[in-house]
């Protein structure tokens, strides 16, 4: 059975966005400096979104201090975690993979800026 991509119209203006970003400042900066050139970027093009999105997490019953802070959440409805580092690895999906769970999200962004071609440096999860 072929298994045909259906493209998100979300995460594509979202990646849009991010490459537009990329392009103007380049891999080698932190990755805060990313987050607020991307929501800048955002809200430029209207796109609604929570900057450094706070999310509870609740252990047994008993909501933590301190909430975990998302990089960006899109419309309610899409967590992208950013980063800087020389390669992604299995961590980083995991802890994206693990604020969907938390936040009861279907679908999220990894994007790596520390590299030439930001294509690369992305990965998409849906839950």
């Amino acid at each position: 059975m072929d298994i045909k991509y259906e493209p998100d119209p979300l995460t594509e203006q979202v990646i849009g966005a991010a490459i537009e970003v990329h392009r103007h400042l380049g891999p080698g900066l932190l990755e805060s400096i990313y987050a607020a050139a991307l929501a800048h970027e955002l809200f430029a093009r209207g796109v609604d979104f929570e900057y450094q999105a706070a999310l509870p997490v609740v252990y047994k019953g008993a909501t933590l201090s301190p909430r975990l802070r998302l990089d960006l959440v899109v419309q309610d409805a899409l967590v992208v975690e950013l980063k800087a580092v020389d390669v992604l690895l299995p961590i980083h999906r995991a802890q994206l993979i693990t604020y969907l769970r938390l936040g009861g999200f279907s679908r999220g962004l990894l994007m790596n800026f520390n590299v030439t071609t930001l294509v690369n440096g992305i990965q998409r999860c849906v839950t």
